[in-house]
């Protein structure tokens, strides 16, 4: 499975990657405003530019539950609600990306380390089930 990216996708999954990582640093910092809110700017502007405009209009539009979610979290989080805000960003994510999320495992599978990883717990249910 060999997937071929531009140089913009590139810029895109780098933005995504920055805006993950900051977002994790804010809420390890104990919510940090700042960096929480560069985290989604950054991790907005990177699926953009991986996606496209229209298709990330086209995502937004078509679960609007997630959609608002993921608003409201940014509204919370600029209104210095971090907490709130991050939990409703979270569950709004996961709604609106929820269509994904087989290829995304897929891929993880394939990953060396991370697939090990992946799928180390569900072998070891398997065996536990048979006995």
């Amino acid at each position: 499975m060999v997937y071929e990216i531009t140089e913009q996708q590139k810029v895109g999954l780098g933005l995504i990657g920055f805006g993950i990582s900051f977002t994790f640093l804010g809420v390890s910092l104990f919510f940090d405003r700042g960096l929480l809110a560069l985290g989604n700017i950054l991790w907005l502007a990177g699926v953009i530019i991986l996606i496209g405009w229209y298709s990330t209009l086209q995502l937004f539009r078509k679960n609007y539950k997630g959609t608002a979610c993921f608003i409201l979290g940014l509204f919370f989080l600029f209104v210095r609600w971090p907490i709130v805000g991050i939990i409703l960003e979270i569950y709004g994510c996961f709604v609106v990306f929820s269509g994904f999320w087989p290829s995304v495992s897929g891929f993880l599978c394939h990953i060396p380390v991370v697939g090990w990883v992946i799928q180390y717990p569900v072998m070891f249910l398997d065996r536990l089930r048979r006995g």
